[in-house]
This record gives structure tokens, sequence and C-alpha cells, in this order.
């Protein structure tokens, strides 16, 4: 699209005659168009603009402004052998006639012939054994440039000082032809109608050939002479020439900035040029803007220097004025269309966004006729790109979207897909969306979420319809990890059904996946998907998990990610049902050397993505890794006993500080044998062990130390030993609380032994130090430890006690009421030797 400083410019078409290899051409092209200007006579310059494609039927509008005329005609075409050099000069003639009309000079780059014909001197052809071997191109073009000055020049002076008086011929446009037809030539508003047009021409040739001054002078008259006659079109055009004049002026930088050294757009085929509707303006290379060095600032304050120059807000106001008039013809449309812009470009550089987003607006509805689909994309794309000119980077988004949409129209035959997928990755910035998940870690989400997922999805299409699932993948996998909190129950489905038909062809991974153009995707770890909660136990891991999907989900964990030792993780598989809370799973490995190792994360395997999670990129999480301290092997004991394990801990110790526990009741002075198995189970010798052992705890009261647990010496690896418990004291209620008498209940019943039952309980820890291998020699051993849990029962209860008198009256008989809560027979035994047998829950006196 065009920007004011074009006015000054004359146009220059390159183009290939014959076949030309493509890369070839656009090499020389590249060469020829860095020719962008030439100073003629040290005083004058001559600016050029090229273009490798341009209709003729643009060229009908020279007249009207002469910047859209091609002047210039230089083809480049490939010569073997002199047979082929008739039909090639033939064909160069051929196209020189399609521009005719307005040339004012022609080159024809002959490469790859050799012979007497090279030798013939012409100064429209010039002769290159390679596309290796034209050292002089640009010099060649220079030459040309200066004689299209002379012509120009030439054409300025003939106009200007033109003394036919009221022969002045017409100038039209190109709808304007039948409607002049019959018209009176001799009336006077005629002939200023034919004045005030040529006044207009002349300074559209004025602005070309450098002088300033003139140019402004001669749109001044011309808008006076057509505002007198009511020639709207052409007072546009007037006027227009002299905000362009005024621009270049105030702005002697340029207003297009990068705009005009952006590549040809990429929703633009490269044979668009020749499917554009007459009329209608190129948008490709600016070689002139590639030299820009970036926009001056404002020169507002030399205006006095320039007689009749408008000033910043002027300009404006002429361009709103000409726009108006263009808007009075239909066939205007793109006239108008490429006026806004231009007034576009200058509001940006007076930093007046919201008047620029006002000419935008009136742009987006200017009725252009039946566009084909190529100029539909054009037009969307330019208006993306005067938004983000103007720092409107949402609309600017929304219309490049609009943009990719219609590279895939149902009435284009083959839609571009490829075309449709850049476009719409220019857009993730106007929706404050980036393709790297760590950006939405850092805290509030940005932009609106709805939006964002419906152009992720469209991502996700256009990368399947192009052929490649590994892209559908890796937008679908972001979709699900960065906006899953936005997701319904619903679509959280749909998604993670989409995925898993996705990666069922191409299993998505960790791999970062570089597109065509070199930006780069990283991957996408699923961190939220299951949500983790996790604590480092030396090589171990254990992880809380908890899904937030209402879909079943299933995950296989490859294990752990560390970094040190050489280090072997052993796998787990897990399923979750949705919603399924927290869920404990330990994940283990083996170091396989001494030294340190760090657990950065977990690997997993969830609806077909395999994801390396980092302990710091997790929320719940507030350490970056964990730190194990490896030493050097020691051998492994594992330990087996008589009695069976029990759930009981002996306090304060906890679960992790035993290896297991057994627990075992007894009346008291009863003694039960304990049978300890160890057995080796590593790969290291067993050199030391050593036996301790501690009572930790005791509930009721204490026992004398060294009474209540006698420990045998172990022998060989497996080992027998003694729980003795004795000297506990005699258990009476009556010492505590006043019961009723035994004979009002039956004796033996279950109430009358519940009542007297008075269980105490020890415990105790048998610990096993050990060592051997290349630990040992550095001082290392292992520990293994077995929590003992006793339960005594009193093996009697005196349940009454009374006296009955003695033949001296200092003495008396004691009776007691024993009672044998045991379920054996029990033999109490006094000093006189007297044995008393008890049988089972049995009271005698």
């Amino acid at each position: 699209m065009q920007c004011a400083e074009d006015h000054q410019t004359v146009l220059v078409v390159v183009q290939p005659v014959g076949i030309v290899p493509e890369d070839q051409f656009f090499k020389i092209y590249k060469r020829i168009a860095s020719v962008s200007q030439v100073i003629i006579r040290e005083s004058q310059r001559l600016l050029i603009r090229y273009r490798h494609h341009y209709l003729p039927e643009n060229n009908e509008w020279g007249d009207f402004q002469t910047h859209r005329k091609v002047v210039g005609l230089i083809s480049i075409t490939t010569c073997a052998t002199s047979k082929e050099w008739p039909q090639t000069a033939e064909r160069f003639h051929g196209q020189k006639e399609v521009y005719s009309a307005t040339l004012y000079d022609s080159r024809l780059l002959v490469f790859g012939l050799s012979g007497e014909i090279t030798e013939q001197q012409r100064t429209d052809v010039a002769f290159y054994p390679s596309f290796e071997e034209c050292s002089d191109v640009e010099k060649r073009v220079e030459d040309f440039v200066e004689s299209i000055y002379i012509v120009l020049e030439s054409k300025r002076l003939d106009r200007a000082t033109d003394k036919s008086g009221d022969k002045i011929p017409l100038l039209c446009v190109p709808f304007e032809k039948k409607d002049f037809v019959g018209l009176d030539t001799d009336s006077r508003h005629y002939k200023k109608r034919c004045q005030g047009r040529m006044r207009k021409h002349v300074g559209d040739l004025c602005l070309q050939a450098g002088m300033l001054q003139d140019a402004l002078v001669h749109y001044h008259m011309a808008v006076e002479l057509l505002r007198g006659v009511n020639d709207f079109l052409w007072l546009g055009a007037a006027l227009e020439g002299l905000c362009s004049a005024s621009v270049i002026f105030h702005y002697p930088g340029g207003t297009a900035g990068k705009m005009m050294g952006r590549k040809q757009s990429i929703s633009q085929p490269l044979d668009a040029g020749k499917r554009h509707r007459a009329g209608a303006q190129e948008v490709l290379i600016d070689p002139g803007a590639l030299t820009t060095n970036g926009i001056s600032a404002d020169t507002s304050t030399e205006i006095g220097r320039a007689k009749n120059c408008l000033s910043p807000e002027d300009i404006i106001e002429k361009y709103k004025e000409a726009i108006s008039y263009y808007g009075k013809y239909k066939n205007a449309g793109v006239i108008e269309l490429e006026a806004c812009v231009k007034a576009v470009r200058v509001l940006a550089i007076q930093k007046r966004a919201r008047e620029a987003s006002d000419f935008l607006q009136n742009a987006v509805y200017i009725n252009l006729g039946q566009l084909s689909e190529e100029e539909k994309i054009q037009r969307y794309s330019i208006l993306s790109e005067l938004y983000e000119l103007i720092g409107f980077h949402r609309k600017s988004a929304f219309f490049k979207r609009v943009a990719a949409m219609q590279c895939v129209a149902p009435t284009i035959p083959e839609p571009g897909w490829r075309a449709c997928y850049k476009l719409l990755l220019e857009t993730l910035p106007g929706y404050s969306l980036s393709l790297d998940p760590k950006d939405f870690s850092k805290g509030t989400h940005r932009g609106w979420a709805a939006v964002q997922m419906r152009l992720l999805h469209e991502l996700v299409y256009a990368s399947r319809r192009m052929g490649n699932p590994a892209l559908s993948v890796r937008h679908l996998s972001f979709l699900l990890q960065t906006m899953l909190d936005f997701l319904s129950d619903q679509e959280k489905k749909e998604v993670t059904q989409s995925l898993e038909n996705y990666t069922s062809k191409c299993p998505g991974g960790m791999e970062i996946i570089t597109l065509p153009d070199g930006l780069k995707l990283p991957p996408v770890p699923f961190t939220k998907l299951p949500i983790v909660r996790c604590r480092c136990n030396k090589p171990e891991i254990l992880s809380e998990l908890f899904f937030t999907s209402s879909t079943f989900y299933k995950t296989g964990f490859a294990g752990l990610l560390t970094s040190g030792v050489e280090f072997e993780s052993l796998p787990a598989a897990l399923s979750l049902p949705a919603e399924s809370g927290l869920y404990p799973v330990t994940l283990v490995g083996v170091p396989r050397t001494a030294g340190n190792i760090t657990v950065n994360g977990y690997h997993t395997s969830v609806f077909g993505v395999t994801s390396d999670c980092l302990l710091d990129g997790l929320p719940g999480v507030k350490t970056s890794g964990c730190l194990v301290e490896v030493i050097p092997a020691l051998p492994r004991l594992q330990l087996q006993t008589s009695l069976p394990r029990s759930a009981y801990t002996p306090h304060p110790m906890s679960k992790e500080e035993l290896s297991t526990s057994v627990s075992v009741q007894l009346f008291n002075g009863e003694t039960q044998q304990l049978t300890i198995t160890l057995e080796n189970i590593g790969s290291e010798d067993i050199e030391t062990l050593e036996l301790t052992s501690k009572i930790v705890s005791t509930k009721g009261k204490h026992p004398q130390q060294d009474e209540p647990i006698e420990i045998l010496e172990p022998q060989m690896m497996q080992m027998l030993y003694g729980i003795s418990v004795t000297g506990l004291p005699i258990s009476s209620p009556l010492r505590q609380v006043l019961k009723p008498r035994a004979e009002t209940k039956p004796v033996g019943s279950e109430s009358s032994k519940a009542e007297y039952s008075h269980i105490k309980t020890l415990e105790a820890v048998l610990n096993f130090k050990y060592s051997g291998g290349a630990g040992k020699v550095e001082s290392y051993y292992r520990e293994l430890s077995l929590g003992v849990h006793v339960d005594v029962e009193p093996s009697v209860f005196f349940t009454r006690v009374s006296t009955l008198p003695a033949t001296s009256t200092r003495h008396c008989h004691l009776l007691l009421d024993i009672f044998n809560p045991t379920e054996h027979e029990l033999t109490v035994r006094a000093k006189n030797n007297q044995d008393l047998v008890l049988h089972a829950s049995e009271c005698q006196r």
C-alpha cells in the first residue's frame, strides 16, 4: 500500500522474458532495486520505485497521478545460443508494447549469450556471460535512470510552458472517457476544467523531478481552478498532491517507517499480481524504504521556508477533504482507500492515534466492488498493519485473523493453509498470547481467555490441514496446559479426547519444534495434569497427585528426573479416576555410583504426551530440587520374626524410624520366645553387627529397668530371645475404687472379668547396627530397628479381703478371695507350701 512520498517517485517495472530461474531473477532484481535514487547533475535527485508485477490496467490511471504510470521497463532473460536471440528480441518488443503509451525508456539484460551478437553496441541491451559475471548491473541501471530523468524533465518543461491556450487537452481517468462524449469543448467551464487538471498534472511532474516549491505552486493553482468548476475527483487529487508535497517537506525521513521495509505479504501468492483488479495499487517491496534510517523529527518550525506548504494540522484537514471528494465516485474506491492509508501514516508520526483510527474505520467501509479473495486478504492485512502502527494491537490482530480466515475461504479452489497458519501466528501478540508455557506461570492471566482458546483451536485445525500432526499435538497440549482453569468439564473432555486421537498417530514429546520461518515452539510439560504435591525422602519422591478433569485419566510414570551421578529410575504406572482427590504415588530409583544426585522433577506420559516436569515449574512446590548424597555400597539386612507384624509404633518414634514391629500379649510372670532371622540381601558382606535395646515407653507403673525384658545373646544369624515379664505390682481393684462384694455376681462371668481387667503396656526397640564393604571403609553403616510391643495382663486378682479372730487377741486370720482372670489353670503357692489350684475364671478363698 502506498505512502505520501510515493508521489515523488517514478515507477519502473522489472520482469522476466521467457524462462528465467526464479532465484536468479530475484537475485538480479534485488541488485536493480538497490539503485533506489540517482543524483542528477549534483543538484537533482530522482527516486525510483520498482515492481516485478504491475497490471497494464493500472497504467491507465497514470494521467490522474503520474506516480502510477510505468515510465521504465527492465527485462531480464536468458539466451543460450544466437539462434534464440531473434525470438528473445521479439518477446522484449512485445513487452514494451504493453506499456508503450507511458514508457520513457527500457532495457534488456541478456544472460548466457556469447559471440558476435554480444559485440553489437546497443544502449537498450546489455549482454552478460552468466548471472555471476555481471558486475556493472548497477551502473547500467543508473544510466537508465538518468535517461528517464531527461525525458521526465522535457515533459515537465513542455507542459509547464504550454502556450496552446484554449487547446489544452482534457486529462481523464478510465471511467470518465465515456462521460465526456458530446460535451461542449468551447465552453468556459470545460476550458477551466482542462486547465485545472493540467496544472495538477504538471504539479505531479514537478514533484517527481524533485522541484518541491514548483509542485506546491501548481497544486494550489489547480485547487483554485478545479474548485471553481466543481471537478471533485480531480480536486481531491490536487488536494492529495498538495498534502503529499507538504508531507515530504515536513517529514524528509518518510512516513512509511518499518512498514515499507517488509517483505511481500505471505497472504499474496507470487502470481497474485496477474490477477490484480484494475485500478488497485500493488503491495510489494519498496526499495527506497530499505535505506530509510528512521522517521525524522517534525520540521514544522521551518514552515516559513516553504511557501504554500501546509502545516501538519492542515495536511490532515486537506486529506479529509480529498477523501470526501473521492467518496462521491464509486469507481474511485481504491484511490479513496489509499488516501486514507496515507493520512493514517502521517497521523501515526504525529502520534494522533485516535484520529488515525477514525480514518481506518472509514477505510473498512469503503466499497471496492467485487474483490477477488487475494485482494480481500491484501486489504485486511494492510488494515492490520496500520492498526499495529498506531498501537491498536488487538484490533490489528482481529483484522489479521480475518485475513487468515480469508486465505481458506470456501470459494478458493486451493485453500492456503500455510498462509492462514502463518497469519494466525502473527495475531498472537495482539491477543496477549504467547506459545511459551513459562509465560503463563508468572501470575495473573492476561487477555481474553475465550478468544485465546478460539485462536488456539484454529491453530490446531490449520496445522492439521497443513499435514503437520506434531504441530497440532503441540498446540492442543498448550491449550490444555495453559487454559485448563477456563475450560468447562465438557470442554476438558472434548480436548482430551481430541488430544488422544492426535497422539495415537503422532505422540507428543519434549523436543523443540522449529517452523520453516525459524520460529521455535518450546515443549509443553503437563505440570497441571495431574496437579502434584511432592516431598523428597532420601532417593525417593512421594508425590500426591490431584486431577481436575471430569474424564478418566491415565498416566504412565517413567520415573524421576535427576542430575548428578548415574541413576536408574524405576517406572511406575497409574490410573486415576476423575476428581480422584489426593493420591500418593512413590517414584523410586537406584543410584549406581557414589556422589550427589539432585532430584529435579518427574517424567510423565499423559494422553499420549510425554512431559518432563521440573519442580521449580510446579505451582504447589516451593523447592527447585532435592539434593541426595549417595554413599558407597553397604550390605542390606532383611529381618523376619516368629511373631506376627504389628501396626504399633513405640512412642515417640515414627514409622519411618522402624523397619518393622511385633506385638505380643503376656500375663505377669509369663515368658515368650521371639525368633529373629536376619538375611543379607545386598551385594556386600556384613563385617560388623552390633545389637542394642532400649525401652521407649511404659504405660502404667514403671517397673525396674532390668526386670521387664531379658535379652539372650544372639547365636549366629538366627537369634532366639526370651521375653519375661516380672516384678509388676499385684493388682487389686480395692486400691482404686470400692467394688460391690463378689458374692453378688456370678463367679467367672464376663462382666466381672472385664471389671477387674487392668492391662499394662511395655514398648521397646531392638537396634541392629551393621556395616561392610566400601561403605565401612568410609565409616558408613546401616541401622535396622525392630519395635516390640507387649501388653501385660495381671495373673491374679485379690477381689476381697477379710479377717477372722484367732485364739490370741494379738493375732487374726487374713482371708483373701483370689480370682483367676486367665483362660488357664493357675497354682497359687503360700509360704506353708500349701498349693491352691484355680481353674480358668475361678475365684476361691
